[in-house]
């Protein structure tokens, strides 16, 4: 792969996060009204013991599943668990490297 314009190489789990994400939340596409919510963060949840094992089955790099431990217990709606895996990534400068998530 190609140097980024900051000269880091995206790894080969660029998106793996993104892929974790939605295994965990299917598309809406089928149902605006769910869609709606979802966008509102109203939408299903998951709580973060499925998001570590998620994570866990995707077998992530160390340094992606230790962002996903650190998440803080609770439940999660796609928008809520997208902007901790952003701040965590973005906190790491690990953004041009694995990517971020949406």
């Amino acid at each position: 792969m190609a140097p980024t314009a900051s000269g880091r190489e995206p790894s080969p789990y660029y998106g793996a996060l993104q892929d974790m994400v939605d295994s965990l939340f299917p598309a809406t596409d089928d149902d605006p009204a769910a869609a709606v919510l979802a966008q509102a963060g109203l939408g299903p949840q998951v709580r973060r013991l499925d998001i570590v094992m998620a994570a866990e089955a995707a077998d992530l790099p160390d340094e992606l599943r230790e962002v996903v431990n650190l998440l803080p217990p609770g439940d999660y709606t796609r928008q809520r668990l997208c902007v901790q895996l952003n701040s965590a990534i973005g906190g790491h400068a690990w953004g041009q490297v694995y990517g971020t998530v949406e």
